[in-house]
Parts: C-alpha cells; structure tokens; sequence
C-alpha cells in the first residue's frame, strides 16, 4: 500500500489544514496508527506533530466532536 501524502505528492503538512488532519483521526479524536492510515514513517511522524500543534491552537478537539 503507497502512503497517501507521498501519492499526492504532499511535501508540507499544514497544521491549520484540519480537513487533511480529520482523515487520520478516529471518531474518538485519536491519531489513527500508521497501520491503518497506510502512510510512510515520514509522513506518520509529520501528521502526528501537526495534529497535536492543532490541538494546541484550538484547531482541533482532543475528543471527537
């Protein structure tokens, strides 16, 4: 399975991209495995940075709604 971001050749993951961030989090609010979201180490490691920056900012909910 080729990882999603490298398919679209996404270089950048913009923490304020909440539409992009919400398709790696489960309906509890969170960060699916790398199992299951079929991305690359990299790009695990860059979702998961931006999808707590996100949190921080108020972008994104800890929980699921």
């Amino acid at each position: 399975m080729e990882c999603y971001l490298c398919k679209k050749n996404i270089k950048e993951v913009d923490f304020k991209d909440g539409t992009l961030l919400r398709r790696f989090l489960s309906g509890l609010g969170k960060i699916k495995s790398k199992n299951k979201t079929g991305l690359c180490a990299k790009h695990q490691r860059r979702i998961a940075r931006a999808i707590k920056r996100a949190r921080n900012l108020g972008l994104l909910s800890y929980t699921g709604k």
